[in-house]
């Protein structure tokens, strides 16, 4: 177990710094309006953006299924 911890942990790693390292060469090689066009306007929060928008689309498919879900078992 302590093995598939270690490795997952690696890959976890490497790829944060993949994705950080990939991140910073396209900020330091394309054109502000390329770069606009790719990261949107704010270039400085797209990870928070991002991951604020997978929350959102978690929870409303999650509000979504449990409305399904009682309108079958329940009403």
């Amino acid at each position: 177990m302590f093995k598939r911890l270690f490795w997952f942990l690696i890959g976890f790693g490497s790829g944060v710094v993949a994705v950080s390292k990939a991140e910073a060469y396209v900020r330091a090689n394309t054109p502000d309006k390329a770069r606009q066009f790719v990261l949107g306007p704010d270039q400085n929060n797209v990870a928070v953006r991002t991951l604020a928008g997978l929350l959102n689309d978690f929870n409303a498919v999650r509000v979504g299924r449990e409305a399904e879900l009682n309108d079958k078992y329940i009403h």
